[in-house]
């Protein structure tokens, strides 16, 4: 009877240790509507495991419709879209923009990359970086710079935008 009970318990503890290194605890669960085709989206999800985001995958053909139906304005529009705890997130945004997007919890309705900057989580081609802005967008379209990357001239970081 000790034995049955505890095997039991010890295939629970592997079990939930097996579940603690696939889905960190805690980690916030970013579902992404991506094409099933679409490599550069799998090489995003694929970037924000490996930062410690667990993830879920909608297939997609069409990830445009989706887009209109969470309401990411269409200038915003990239390849893939993503809600993380009430957030929406557009296109090859970095994990380390998400991380203090939630950390930060400001009043918008998501972030966004728009377009395919090379460089950017998922778009990397040997060593080039394109510079590329991250925008903090709220439920009207507006717009504002949450984060840059790569090199921007100096002329460049002095504008607000």
């Amino acid at each position: 009877m000790h034995t049955i009970a505890f095997t039991a318990f010890g295939l629970i503890v592997l079990l939930a240790a097996a579940c603690s290194r696939s889905t960190p605890e805690g980690a916030p669960v970013i579902t992404v509507y991506k094409s099933p085709t679409c490599n550069c989206c799998s090489v995003w999800v694929e970037h924000l495991k490996a930062n410690g985001f667990a993830t879920r995958v909608e297939a997609q053909r069409d990830p445009a419709p989706v887009r209109a139906r969470l309401g990411v304005p269409a200038e915003l529009g990239s390849c893939h879209t993503a809600v993380v705890d009430g957030y929406l997130v557009e296109g090859h945004v970095p994990a380390e923009d998400i991380r203090r997007l939630l950390a930060d919890k400001p009043k918008a309705k998501g972030i966004a990359v728009p377009g395919m900057p090379i460089g950017s989580p998922g778009m990397e081609v040997g060593a080039r970086r394109d510079p590329y802005e991250v925008l903090l967008f709220d439920e009207t379209g507006h717009t504002q710079v949450f984060a840059r990357h790569g090199d921007w001239p100096a002329a460049e970081d002095a504008h607000a935008h």
